[in-house]
C-alpha cells in the first residue's frame, strides 16, 4: 500500500515533468513559428523525413499518449493508421502513419501539433502518476509515459534545429530524460535479449556542471560516467557513444551504452 509521502513524491514529480514538458514544447514552437513553406520541407537527421514529418509524428505520437492517458489507446492507434492494424515493429508503425498524412499543409500540421501538446499536458496534469496505462512499448505507469513524452519531444526538438541550422543549448529539462535512460534499462536489456549483471549507477554531469546521481538500492555492478547531455544523446539514438567522452566501469559498462535508450 502506497503512503501519503510516497503520493506526495510522485504528484511534485509529475508537476515537474509536465512543467519540463510545456517548456521544451515552448523551445520547439519558437522554432516552428517563423517557418515559410520551404523550411517545413527541410531534411532532418530522421532519415527521409522533413521538418513537417517530424513535426506531424509528434502530433500523432501525443495523440496517441492522450489516448492512453485516457484509457483508449486501441482505438486512437487504429484510427492513426488508418484503420488497418499495426503492423511490424513500432518504428514501422509510427513510419505507417507519417505517410498516412504526409502531404497534409504544414498550416495545418502546426496546428494539430499546437492542439495535441496542448491536451497532452492538460491530461497529463490531472492524472494519477501511478495509474498504469497501455503504451507501444506495453504498460507502464502515467509519469513514465509523461516523461517518454518529454524525451521524445526533445529528441525531436533537436532534429529540427538541425534542420534549421539553430544550435539548442542543453538545459536542465535533461534530469528526467537522463533519469528515463537510467529507469529503463532493463526494459532494453530485456528488448535486446540480453540480462544486466547488476545494478548500474549514472553519475554525470549536469549542462549547469552540476553532479546529477542516478543510484540504485544495491551496490552498482557498472558505472557510467560524463556528461548528461551526451547520455541522452546517445539513448535518443543521435550520438554514437565512441564520439562522446562517457566512460564505464563493471562487467555492463559497454552494452549499457550500446543499448540504453529513451523509447520504446
Amino acid at each position: 500500500m502506497r503512503g501519503a509521502r510516497q503520493d506526495s513524491y510522485a504528484a511534485e514529480h509529475m508537476d515537474a515533468i509536465v512543467t519540463a514538458l510545456a517548456a521544451q514544447h515552448a523551445e520547439l514552437a519558437g522554432l516552428l513559428e517563423p517557418l515559410g513553406d520551404a523550411d517545413w520541407l527541410r531534411s532532418t537527421p530522421c532519415a527521409g523525413w522533413s521538418v513537417a514529418d517530424v513535426v506531424l509524428h509528434l502530433a500523432q505520437t501525443d495523440e496517441l499518449a492522450i489516448a492512453s492517458a485516457l484509457g483508449r489507446m486501441h482505438d486512437a492507434l487504429q484510427t492513426l493508421a488508418g484503420g488497418a492494424a499495426p503492423a511490424g515493429t513500432v518504428d514501422d508503425g509510427a513510419a505507417a502513419m507519417v505517410e498516412h498524412d504526409r502531404g497534409t499543409p504544414a498550416t495545418v500540421v502546426h496546428d494539430r501539433w499546437r492542439a495535441a501538446t496542448g491536451q497532452l499536458r492538460a491530461v497529463l496534469a490531472t492524472s494519477d502518476p501511478h495509474a498504469r496505462v497501455v503504451w507501444v512499448a506495453g504498460e507502464l505507469s502515467t509519469r513514465t509515459l509523461a516523461t517518454t513524452r518529454l524525451a521524445e519531444s526533445w529528441i525531436h526538438t533537436g532534429d529540427v534545429a538541425a534542420a534549421l541550422d539553430t544550435p539548442l543549448p542543453p538545459t536542465d529539462r535533461l534530469w528526467h530524460i537522463a533519469r528515463l535512460a537510467w529507469r529503463t534499462l532493463p526494459y532494453a536489456f530485456a528488448r535486446a535479449g540480453r540480462e544486466l549483471s547488476g545494478p548500474v549507477a549514472f553519475e554525470l554531469r549536469s549542462p549547469a556542471g552540476a553532479e546529477w546521481s542516478f543510484v540504485p538500492d544495491g551496490e552498482p555492478l557498472t558505472r557510467i560516467r560524463g556528461d548528461a547531455h551526451e547520455l541522452c544523446l546517445v539513448a535518443g539514438r543521435r550520438l554514437a557513444p565512441a564520439d562522446t567522452g562517457l566512460r564505464g566501469t563493471g562487467p555492463d559498462a559497454a552494452t549499457v551504452l550500446e543499448l540504453v535508450r529513451t523509447y520504446a
